[in-house]
Parts: C-alpha cells; structure tokens; sequence
C-alpha cells in the first residue's frame, strides 16, 4: 500500500494505482472525458490535469501513477487553470448546437463547460465540420461534436473484441471512423452510445424520441440470455423509450448486448395482441376477458373430463417468469396432467431424475476472471451470451487458456488454444477422448459408470484438450446450447462431470435463456412420468397450453410442433403478440404483458434470483400472466390459486433457499463412445442472436443489422466440393418429410460432413429437428 495526500487528505492506495484511483477513494473529483475505469488508459483528452508536488507542470491523473508521499491538488489555481485551457480548447471546433443535440441534458462536455468553461469563446475563425459516418441502424453520429476521446475506439479493441472503429488523422483533423465504410457489427455495439461523452455518438432508434428529463427511470431484469443482466428502462407517458444498463459487476458490470438494449421497439410494435381472440368458424373474434377465460376454462375441463387430465400438455417458454411457470405447471398438475415442460428446443431428456438439482453454471459469473483453464463443448457463445463472452474475452488477456468442442469454429474475438472440430454426431466420442486422455495425464482411475466405455483411439486435438486442462489451477467445463439441445446431451453432461473431477474443476451449462435455471425451481418440467415437451409433440394431446411460445420458431422441431398443435381439439396461447405461426394453431389467444409490464422473477445461470417490478402500465387489455394463470385455477375450481400478489407466488415456488436446489451431478446415463458414421450430412443448428425469442424477433433496429440476415445453408468448402454445389446456388433441404430451399454458402468455420442452418426463422420454420441427418440437392 502507498500513501497519498489529495487536497489535504490522507489516503492509502494499492501499488500500480493512478491518481485518479486515489482520488476516486478520496472522494475528490477530477473532470476527465477519456478516462474509463473498464478501458486502457490513453491520457489524450487532457481535462484531468492536476497539480502534483514537485512536478514542474500539471500531470494528467489518469495516467500518473501513485508514489509514496506523492502530494496531489485537484482544484488549485494552476489545476483549474489548465483544466479550463484545455476545455477552451476542445470548445474551439464544437458545433455548441446544445439544444438540437439527443445528449443534451445528459452530456459530460455541457456540464463540465458549465465549471470550467468561459462564457464567451476567442476562437474567431470557421470551425471544422467532420461529415457522418454510417454505423448501422443502432448507432447513430454526429461526428462534428467528436472531441477524440477515443472511447468508443478502445472499447471495440478491448472489449468487444473487434477494431472496428479508428483515429484517422492528425491534429483537429482527427476523425473517429470505420474501416473501409464499414458498418458496426458486433452484438455490443450500443455500449460506444453510453461511453460517448458529447453527442458525437447516440441511439438511433431512439434518435430525437424525448429529452432525458422527460423520462422516468426504473430498474428492471432482462428477459433474453442466461445471464440476467440489469437494465435501467426509461419510459415517457408509461411508453418505454430507452433501456439502459443498470450497474452490477457480479452480473453485466455496466455494460449491456444490444440484444438488451435495443429490444424494447418490440414492445411497441404493431404486433402486439391487445385484446383476447377466440377463433370462431376459422375466423378470429375479439371478445372480452370473461368470454376467453370461460371458454379456455369449459374446454379444458371438458378434454379432461372425456380423455382424462394426461390428454392435456404444458408448454412455456424459458422466456417466462419463475411466477408465470410456477402457476402454469400448477394449473396442469391440479388438472391432472404431469405433461408440462419449457425445455422446448431440447431432444434428450434422459437426465430427468437423475440429477441432483436444477442445472446451472457451476460457478458464479464474476469468478470468470480467476478461471485459467475453461472448456467449452458445443456452444455459439459469442452470440448466445454476448457479456459472459466479453468476460472470457478478458480473462484470457490474464492467461485463461479456452479449449472448444464443437462442429462451429466461428471467431469468438478470443483466442482459443485447442479445438476440436467435429460434426455433433462426434462429439460423445471427442468428449470421451479428453476424459481418457486427463485420466493418463492424471494417472486417476475413471468412474464406475464409464469404465469400458472410453475409446482407445485419442485424437492428437483430444490429447491437446486434455494436457491444457491438466496443466490448470482452476478449471471449467461449460456446455452450450449446442450440447443441451444435443440428441446425446445427457451423454455430454457425463463426460464433462468426469472431466471435472479429474481436474478438480467444476462444470456446468451456459443455458439459453432468461429461465433456463428457473424452469427447474418453478417445477416446470414433469415429475411423475409425464411427458417432456418432445413427447407431447411427437405422442399428440388433446389440448395443449402454451405459455409465450411460437411453434414455428421456439421448439426444436417446428415443423413437428406446427403439426401436433394444429392437429389438438384445443389451443390455448398465453402470448404478447399477435402472430401467424400462433393464428394457424390457436384456437383462443390471451394478450398477457411483456417484462416490462408485469412483475415477476429471473434465475440466471449462476443460481441468482433477480425479481423485478412493472415499470410501464399495460397496453390496451393486456394482463399479467401469472394473473391470467390465477383466474384460470379459480375458474376451474382448482386448490392453491388464492395468491394475492406476484411476491406471494415467488415465495410459493422458490421456498426460502433456491440455491440449495442447485446441482448439476449426474449419474445413471449409458455413454457409447463408438465412432459415429461418417457417410451422412448433418444439421448443426444454432439459433441467432436476434431470432432468439418472441420480443427481439418483432425489434425493427435489430432485425436491420447484419446478426438478423436471412439463414443461408453453411457448408464446408470441402464437403460443397463433394457435394457438386457452387456457393450461392439455391439448394433444397430436406429432413424426413420436411424441406426448405436455401442459398448455400461456403463456411470454412466449419466441421466437414455438416450444414449449418439456424433456426427460429420463417424460411428455416418448414424443416424439422435441429439435429439429425439431411439430405441436400441443387434446387
């Protein structure tokens, strides 16, 4: 520790620490633009210059290391002199167009010019003006307010990963500008709009919407990806305007995916359903609440009463809130069901039973940065948990080494030391390699359940994998969604179990979505031989529930989904938005609220329970689900459906001590590690950052970016060539009795014998599971 004295006061300070730390510790504030606490130190815009003892000029703070003794004054007469010189010159070529700017009222130039600006300029001659720079249809410029703090540029280095901004030229001709007219087009991109500190950079969505003092600000939870980040929303006559990120090191630290961000439109989109809607002789008719749930409640007492409570199914989004899943899995139970699940793009459910708790990640999430040693087994993680692979992203700047398994090999921003590329029907067998590898490296004993089962071959990538993770302290093994929805997940899940107690580790799974923990706490998955969500679809009901969801896009076979709904004598759709995947299967829609307009509760992947209020009043007839769900339970007479508020259901469902539900060990699951048949075309299937989910699918900004372009039919050069295809050919697709026709593209980032297809996309809809085998032909 060193010792430091900053007008007068006595602080001490860890070695390596700048002068702006100790200030920040002292409670004395220096006036900065350039300085960020989460990005390198440039020291260029020159605003923070103090006085320091001894020095024959002032230092900037954010670059002058703490020596011991060192004496600091902040606001004496020759600091504020060169603060308010070095602000009359960075006033010299500011358009001060203050009251048509969108930052306007919250812009750290106007308000540090208020302390330490003149209120005439010297400045006499034309000022320079910088013309625009098209940055996509998220970030919006007005590059002549630019004062080179060169923020957003560190931060698409540092952070993001990608340079995808630079400084161009010298002097007061420096610009801030793309490479090559390039657009933004990384899924972090709107956190350079908060960084800015003018109005060079702002949302364009929100672009000229409303003043900052209009707004009113309330806390929320995200609803998309594992992680739970929090979110301040802002909101002008109960119509939300802006998300920004709320501050939480332990969860998103203070940025936000533009997946977060940017959501919101959907909100307000002309989709949504405003009003319950009974489809009647094939027409749909608005009717009031009354009517829908009278009819929802006789048709399902009906179906249960001539076919029996097991003909009716359950099925939730992982989108849905622990209260709305709870109720949804009670209404089910109290009718006799035990067919309710929300695990709706996942194929293999032979864990059930046979896990000690809920999966989650294994770890907390700020514990990423102590990590040296992490293994990643089928995962899309870049695009499917954008911060939690900013956090890899900068732990391997401190040694982390990543090792990935997976048929995709597409850039993560960081680098990955050993991977293994190999089609998903490869991966047990690849899994099973670095298990009987470690077990060499670690001279152990594998366990019981897996002796006899390893492989004997051991490929040169496993044998890599396996003496990265044997030379680390603290190591992790993370299953992506590309595992979870894998047909062999449960087998994958054994495998890295072994992994992790060979290494001492731990394991765990990334997991899709808002709920994708919670789902298990809520009880929304069958319990006492029901049947798991592919079953429901596969064996058929009578009546189904569906709880947030869209056949055509949220289940792991769409086409299957579309059918067995459409085939049931009864649909109920508890939805937010109006829809044709909905309006073809549906036979009652009920208009329940968005996060935004209804309170409720997230458990992200590393077991943390976040709840959240309303912070905008419903639209039109909308009502809170978890509400929708109570009405039902009473309506059909059912026990346990008295709860007075949200908080009541959440304590209902979660007890006093979810975390000790928790538990990803697992035991009882058969591993084959035979090689898989080589000969046939496999589908990987991933599902893309802004189809992801009903609210983003509907987000107009996001749906513009280059994350959101129609699928094309990925494939490997090698397997194109064999295949007699050229890239951009139109190619039919076919799985069992379902096709789509697609334009092929060569994807090195691929594993040979695959076709990359993303799903939940209208022209992908028609196709079947999202693994499995297909067959390819020149449309």
């Amino acid at each position: 520790m060193l010792e430091i004295e900053i007008d007068g006061k006595q602080v001490q300070v860890d070695d390596g620490s700048t002068v702006m730390d100790a200030a920040a510790l002292a409670g004395a504030y220096i006036p900065h633009f350039c300085y960020h606490k989460k990005l390198s130190i440039a020291a260029n815009c020159r605003m923070c210059l103090v006085q320091v003892e001894k020095a024959p000029k002032p230092l900037p703070a954010c670059a002058t290391p703490v020596t011991n003794g060192m004496k600091v004054w902040t606001h004496s007469e020759l600091a504020v002199k060169a603060q308010k010189g070095v602000m009359e010159f960075l006033l010299i070529n500011h358009p001060l167009d203050c009251p048509i700017c969108d930052q306007g009222g919250e812009c750290q130039l106007q308000d540090l010019a208020v302390g330490y600006g003149s209120s005439a300029s010297r400045y006499q001659e034309e000022k320079r003006v910088v013309f625009n720079k098209n940055l996509g249809s998220l970030v919006s410029t007005d590059m002549t307010r630019c004062i080179n703090c060169t923020r957003c540029v560190r931060f698409t280095a540092e952070i993001a990963g990608e340079m995808e901004l630079g400084q161009a030229f010298r002097g007061e001709h420096a610009e801030i500008m793309p490479f090559i007219e390039k657009t933004i087009d990384s899924e972090l991109s709107g956190n350079i709009i908060d960084l800015c500190p003018v109005g060079a950079l702002t949302s364009k969505p929100f672009r000229f919407a409303a003043r900052t003092w209009e707004l009113s600000r309330r806390r929320t939870v995200s609803p998309h990806d594992s992680l739970g980040s929090n979110l301040i929303v802002q909101t002008k006559h109960d119509v939300v305007k802006r998300v920004l990120p709320f501050e939480n090191e332990e969860i998103n630290e203070c940025w936000l995916s533009d997946k977060d961000r940017f959501s919101y439109e959907a909100l307000n989109s002309d989709e949504r359903l405003a009003a319950p809607m009974i489809k009647q002789g094939g027409e749909w008719k608005r009717v009031d609440w009354q009517a829908a749930l009278e009819f929802v409640a006789t048709g399902l007492r009906g179906i249960a009463k001539d076919h029996g409570g097991d003909s009716i199914g359950a099925l939730a989004s992982p989108h849905s809130t622990i209260e709305e899943l709870y109720l949804l899995q009670k209404l089910a139970r109290g009718l006799g069901s035990d067919n309710v699940d929300f695990r709706l793009r996942q194929s293999d459910f032979r864990a059930d039973g046979k896990r000690a708790g809920a999966p989650w990640l294994g770890m907390p999430v700020a514990g990423v940065k102590d990590l040296n040693r992490l293994l990643v087994v089928g995962s899309f993680l870049r695009k499917d948990a954008p911060l939690l692979a900013q956090r890899v992203r900068q732990a391997t700047k401190k040694g982390l080494h990543v090792s990935a398994i997976g048929p995709n090999a597409e850039e993560w921003l960081l680098p990955v030391r050993h991977r293994a590329l190999v089609a998903p029907s490869a991966m047990v067998s690849t899994l099973a390699q670095v298990v009987a590898a470690l077990a060499e490296e670690k001279a152990g004993e594998v366990s019981v359940a897996l002796v006899g089962k390893l492989p004997a071959q051991i490929s040169e990538e496993a044998r890599a994998i396996a003496q990265s993770l044997a030379s680390g302290r603290k190591i992790a093994v993370w299953l992506g969604n590309l595992a979870s929805q894998h047909e062999r997940a449960s087998e994958l899940q054994m495998l890295a179990q072994e992994v992790a107690r060979l290494t001492g580790g731990s394991f765990g799974f990334i997991g899709e979505a808002a709920n994708s923990v919670g789902g298990y706490l809520a009880g929304a998955i069958p319990a006492n031989g029901g049947l798991d969500a592919a079953a429901m679809i596969e064996q058929g009901r009578k009546a189904y529930v569906v709880l947030g969801a869209e056949p055509a896009f949220d289940f792991a076979n769409p086409s299957a989904a579309t059918a067995a709904l459409g085939s049931a004598q009864l649909v109920v759709s508890l939805t937010a938005f109006d829809s044709a995947s909905l309006r073809g299967v549906a036979d009652v829609m009920l208009p329940i609220a968005p996060f935004t307009e209804t309170s409720g509760t997230y458990v992200n992947c590393e077991g943390r329970v976040q709840s959240f209020n309303a912070v905008a009043r419903s639209q039109g007839e909308t009502r809170p689900a978890w509400k929708v769900l109570r009405v039902l339970g009473n309506l059909l007479s059912l026990e346990g459906f008295l709860q007075a508020d949200s908080e009541a259901v959440r304590e209902e469902a979660l007890g006093t001590e979810p975390a000790s539900r928790l538990g990803n060990a697992i035991e009882g699951i058969i591993v084959s590690a035979a090689a898989a048949p080589a000969n046939a075309l496999e589908r990987v299937a991933d599902v893309p950052i802004y189809f992801a989910d009903p609210i983003v699918r509907r987000a107009g900004s996001l749906q513009k970016t280059r994350d959101a372009k129609a699928p094309a039919a990925r494939i490997a050069p090698a397997t194109l060539a064999a295949l007699g295809i050229a890239e951009g050919d139109r190619v039919r697709v076919t799985q069992g009795a379902a096709s789509a026709e697609l334009v092929a593209q060569a994807d090195p980032a691929l594993a040979a014998g695959c076709v990359r297809i993303a799903a939940a996309h209208i022209t992908t809809a028609t196709l079947g599971a999202m693994s499995g085998e297909l067959s390819l032909e020149r449309a």
